[in-house]
């Protein structure tokens, strides 16, 4: 894969910088713009963008990491601290990415497909990748890059082997999609749907479509329904444009519909004036527009009918998620195996680094498919030596070849029958194993051999969504304050260490635990973080100062015990945490124990106070608005007192996840965010900006079809003086799904529908009344998602979210995925 070579004089005068050049020599072929996932370190660009921490601070880091040309936007950055290093100045380094992927994207006259819309983009994008592959080597968006900055790092990925690109484009509001357009600059467009998705950022539906529309102005050929577009008033781009609709005149009417086998969607269309039938492998409605799509896309590339059909059929479910599983022997398993280049490989790099729990990285990797370039395999050892894997088990001829010189230990297969042969004399233990393999490796196989064998109920947690939530409460606190995210109780009932190494990658300033043996879990598994204990006893102090864990400290009884054994140990300056009572009268210092408290903590060397803190009792109720100001004004008044008193400075923090978002001046230093990371803060109403982070999901064991006046479950409390249909699911209060949900009051859905419970909840299952729903067994069932919500179940149980989250029982699998 020979991607071209930019040299410093190429780059001046595409980013019209002013240069700082120290070596001549440097040649560019990757781009990089998180200090924290670098590769290909001697032919690499470091764009220091600004967001919420400016790029320009961790240019030291990617120096140190051996990068030596950078873009930078700081006209007071010192380059001169810097030996050997290029700097190209510019005035808008996000805007100087955007300018070299375009220049870039210039280079290369094969056709371009852009996509965008409101849902199905990364779908529609992967399946035109399936159908178009045979004939064609494709270059396109990994996963869902279609941002600002995911479509330049997309469109950088463009060469001189590659015939066809597919790139997604994204936009939230008026404005943005201008950029994008100049780097796609489509031949091809295709508008997948026009929804509710993003339209905070735009006056109205026809101003969210005029935006959207810029991608595709001058494309030779546009592809969309009429039916999104009816009501659009502006003009309809492209040199010729192919329609499609459901029931609707178009190039492509579709006119009939069929499931077949449970699993099929068998479509009839005019085209041409002819009738044409798709078969298509899925039955949801989501999946039959984006089929439809695709095959309007295939019929307007100039397929015949029939090929069309025939490829259609063979459509795979696009896994655009990489999911972190439990293992065998104690091994934690990545797996990211639903597509393979070496842009989607760096990115699962990424992650597999980003894991601390274990020291040992694995990663077993298949031929990358399209080419069998010593260029491409030596690009696959320099990402492997940058992101620190340990062991390489390749899978395939062409790998098998170039692996052996690989400077690492290496095992080599010629096929994943082969290594599956092998597979009981290879031993894993203790390891964190990456699974990449493309689609005709069959990699699932393996990893149905490594993933531990668990209860059938799983709770799936998106780490994407995680991120944003962190990302969005990071935005509005700005720069200036520091994040303690709260990881106790099992990080909400979410996971341990999975949680603490997504948190850590992304830079929060502390994690909080609740007793000492959840901070020696995280300290285990490799976390490196500060970690406050908030509720430390005698008994723990050992361990707590073994694992360099921070008490929270909330009573002279427990400061004093403290003090005696850093004493007996030779301690000075150990970092606690004072807790002030406020109003929780819980735990903490009331204002009148503040003398005696100041006394110890004057004439003892054996602490430092990291921080003050105190808990607000009801930041997100507005009728107890007044205690919450009151809240606050004591606890300034009582950190100012201590403060006063000690030679030293400390941080100061007060607010939990609702007391970020409605009271700016709780802040101080630090805030403790905490279920807000899940996507739960009751600041906000319907129209979150939060992302839901936790789906759990289960599974239909048995359907019974129930003759008129039986009964359902344990006192025959489950009733159906009609008859009808239930089904018994994988899911009891042995799981944590609670006995207050049983008769009627819980839902969950099933093929797309809500449907009530009926009769008692039992330890290991319950039932589910599934009249008129066409399921069958072994379907999926959704006990609580982004429809179904915590929050809605809380109200239902007369709770509160947290209760709902932390009660998810330990045997429920958890399964942990990036999109």
């Amino acid at each position: 894969m020979n991607h071209i070579l930019y040299s410093t004089e190429d780059l001046t005068g595409i980013l019209k910088a002013e240069s700082f050049i120290q070596n001549k020599d440097i040649l560019i072929r990757t781009i990089l713009s998180d200090s924290r996932k670098l590769s290909d370190i001697n032919h690499a660009l470091f764009f220091a963008l600004k967001a919420r921490r400016d790029g320009h601070s961790f240019i030291a880091a990617v120096y140190e990491a051996g990068v030596r040309s950078f873009v930078i936007s700081d006209s007071e950055f010192d380059t001169g601290a810097y030996p050997d290093a290029n700097f190209y100045m510019v005035d808008d380094t996000l805007m100087a990415l955007q300018d070299l992927a375009a220049a870039h994207r210039s280079k290369f006259n094969y056709p371009v497909i852009g996509i965008t819309g409101s849902n199905g983009k990364t779908i529609v994008k992967e399946w035109l990748y399936q159908l178009l592959v045979p004939e064609s080597n494709i270059v396109r968006s990994p996963k869902s890059y279609n941002s600002q900055i995911g479509v330049p790092v997309s469109v950088w990925e463009m060469n001189e082997e590659n015939d066809l690109a597919i790139f997604e484009a994204g936009v939230s509001k008026t404005g943005e999609m201008e950029n994008l357009a100049r780097i796609i600059r489509p031949t091809i467009g295709i508008l997948t749907n026009i929804g509710e998705a993003h339209s905070a950022g735009f006056e109205s539906l026809n101003d969210k479509i005029r935006e959207k529309l810029k991608l595709f102005e001058g494309v030779d050929l546009f592809i969309y329904s009429d039916k999104y577009l009816d009501q659009y008033d502006g003009e309809i781009p492209g040199k010729n444009k192919f329609t499609w609709n459901y029931r609707g005149q178009s190039n492509l009417e579709v006119f009939d519909d069929e499931v077949l086998e449970e699993r099929f969607q068998f479509l009839r269309a005019r085209f041409n004036g002819k009738d044409v039938q798709a078969m298509i492998p899925f039955t949801d409605q989501a999946s039959i527009e984006n089929a439809i799509i695709c095959w309007a896309s295939l019929l307007a590339l100039g397929y015949e009918p029939e090929e069309a059909d025939k490829r259609l059929e063979k459509l795979i479910p696009v896994g655009m998620r990489l999911e972190l599983k439990n293992g065998i022997n104690n091994c934690s398993v990545i797996d990211d195996s639903y597509s393979l280049d070496l842009s989607s490989l760096a990115i699962a790099l990424d992650f597999l680094k980003q894991q601390n729990q274990h020291q040992r990285r694995t990663l077993i990797l298949s031929d990358i498919p399209g080419t069998d370039s010593e260029a491409l395999y030596e690009q696959v050892r320099n990402l492997l030596e940058n992101k620190s894997v340990d062991r390489l088990i390749a899978v395939g001829e062409h790998i098998s070849k170039y692996a052996v010189q690989y400077p690492f230990e290496t095992e080599c297969f010629a096929s994943t029958a082969d290594f599956l042969e092998h597979f009981a004399s290879i031993k894993f233990h203790n390891e964190t194993i990456l699974l990449k393999g493309a689609r005709a490796f069959e990699f699932e196989r393996v990893s149905q051999l490594l993933t531990q064998k668990v209860h059938e109920t799983v709770l799936e947690i998106n780490l994407n969504a995680l991120e944003h939530n962190l990302n969005h409460y990071k935005l509005e606190l700005g720069a200036g304050t520091k994040i303690m995210a709260m990881v106790k109780a099992f990080s909400y009932g979410s996971g341990s260490f999975e949680i603490a190494n997504l948190l850590e990658f992304n830079k929060v300033d502390y994690l909080a635990v609740a007793y000492a043996d959840e901070g020696v879990a995280l300290r285990n598994a490799g976390c490196s973080l500060p970690i406050m204990v908030m509720s430390p006893d005698a008994m723990a102090f050992e361990t707590i100062i073994q694992h360099k864990l921070e008490p929270e400290i909330f009573s002279t009884r427990v400061l004093n015990q403290l003090i005696e054994v850093l004493n007996l140990k030779n301690l000075e300056n150990y970092p606690v945490h004072l807790k002030l009572d406020t109003g929780m009268h819980r735990l903490g210092f009331m204002e009148d124990e503040l003398d005696e408290l100041l006394e110890i903590l004057v004439n003892s060397k054996g602490v430092r106070i990291q921080s003050v803190f105190s808990h607000l009792v009801a930041s997100e109720d507005p009728k107890h608005d007044e205690f919450t100001r009151y809240q606050i004004d004591l606890f300034f008044r009582l950190s100012e007192r201590i403060s006063k008193n000690l030679n030293y400075s400390f941080m100061r923090h007060i607010a939990n996840t609702s007391g970020i978002s409605r009271w700016p001046d709780s802040r101080f230093d630090m805030v403790r965010l905490g279920i807000g990371l899940y996507g739960i803060d009751s600041a906000y109403d319907s129209k979150s900006p939060l992302q839901t982070v936790t789906s759990l999901k289960t599974s239909i064991s048995q359907i019974k079809n129930i003759p008129a006046g039986d009964t359902i479950g344990y006192s025959r409390e489950g009733k159906m003086p009609e008859g009808g249909k239930i089904a018994t699911v994988k899911i009891g209060y042995a799981d944590g799904y609670r006995r207050g949900l049983g008769n009627g009051k819980g839902k969950m859905i099933v093929r797309g529908k809500e449907v009530p419970t009926i009769g008692k909840i039992c330890m290991d299952m319950c039932m589910l009344d599934i009249s008129g729903i066409d399921a069958a067994e072994g379907d999926e069932v959704i006990v609580f998602n982004d429809q179904i919500r915590v929050e809605d179940l809380a109200k239902q149980l007369d709770t509160i979210p947290y209760e709902v989250l932390t009660g998810i029982s330990q045997r429920v699998k958890r399964i942990y995925y990036y999109e």
